[in-house]
């Protein structure tokens, strides 16, 4: 059941989470499906209902800093640093984790990943899960394991079906996931691209921040990390503009079926069949990362058999958007 967000529906989702239910939860990357970060019983419907495994980690969402040390039992200075820069914000941190605390959400790892969203609804709702002793919620994407994120309520309700309750807190803003910083091996290490650029990361912590092969200590398991990621059901295929203007142009009439997002529309010679659906990829990366998911959602609803993407450029700023397609390209 789709509710707006209101004072009385924020209220209905934090007694949820304490009596051990899931509950969709909208932040400014995309919805989350949400659960008593320290009730390893309500986090393993998580993991059931996303059809995840059970050692793919979780993040924990918390209403502001001061709840931390709940669940992390050390904070760096240069990731103090990033929680004073970025929190509210998109980043997530991954921290040595408090023995014993929220020990599924963790996949059995000894670190956590610990985020503070700035959506006002989730944030309202976890200042009033607080109030009832949820400290904080493990919310990872709000849809079936490795397939396309929602970034719209209604896009939680075709995952996870009309039982769930799911607060409707508009489109999201960002519409991808967010960064993450692995803060256990002495340096900042990139996990995953977002919406804050490994540029912002690197100025306001005063540090490089790594890729994670340039240490040997292997990287703690991560949200949205595994090489295939984020996929609809068609095939994704990632190429230049040219080559998509090339290889239209060879289909010819036999150009059916396909969804195509780039930036410029592809011309009326180069495609022969009447099947190409074409949606404007926009030029700006974070206007990009806003679509991106939505666009996969709308084209694969449309029954498409493969999806052609513009290959954005190899700039930092279009670091998060790469990752997203590369992953989902697999």
């Amino acid at each position: 059941m789709i509710l707006i967000a209101s004072d009385a529906a924020i209220a209905q989702a934090a007694h949820a989470l304490r009596e051990g239910e899931l509950v969709g939860l909208p932040t400014e990357t995309v919805y989350g499906l949400a659960a008593n970060a320290t009730d390893d019983a309500a986090v393993t419907k998580i993991f059931v209902a996303k059809g995840r495994p059970a050692d793919h980690p979780l993040i924990v969402h918390v209403a502001s800093a001061s709840q931390v040390p709940v669940f992390a039992a050390q904070v760096p200075d240069f990731a103090q640093a990033l929680i004073d820069a970025f929190w509210p914000g998109p980043l997530t941190l991954i921290l040595p984790r408090q023995s014993g605390v929220a020990t599924a959400s963790a996949g059995g790892q000894d670190s956590i990943g610990l985020r503070c969203p700035s959506h006002p609804v989730a944030q309202a709702l976890l200042h009033a899960c607080a109030t009832l002793g949820v400290h904080g919620v493990s919310a990872p994407s709000a849809n079936r394991f490795g397939r396309v994120s929602p970034t719209t309520a209604a896009h939680v309700q075709s995952e996870l079906g009309p039982e769930l309750l799911i607060l409707d807190g508009g489109d999201c803003d960002v519409g991808i996931e967010s960064t993450i910083i692995d803060c256990t091996r002495g340096e900042p290490v990139m996990l995953r691209p977002g919406h804050i650029t490994r540029v912002q990361i690197e100025a306001a912590c005063g540090r490089v921040v790594l890729d994670q092969n340039a240490l040997s200590q292997a990287a703690p398991r991560a949200s949205g990390t595994l090489e295939s990621h984020y996929a609809p059901r068609a095939k994704v295929r990632l190429m230049s503009a040219a080559d998509i203007a090339h290889k239209l142009h060879a289909l010819g009439p036999h150009s059916n079926n396909l969804g195509v997002w780039s930036v410029v529309r592809p011309q009326p010679e180069d495609v022969g069949g009447a099947g190409v659906l074409w949606r404007a990829q926009p030029q700006d990366a974070e206007k990009a990362a806003h679509k991106l998911f939505s666009v996969l959602r709308e084209l694969d609803a449309q029954g498409v058999q493969q999806i052609w993407v513009e290959l954005p450029p190899d700039t930092p700023d279009w670091e998060g958007v790469r990752d997203r397609l590369q992953r989902s390209a697999v």
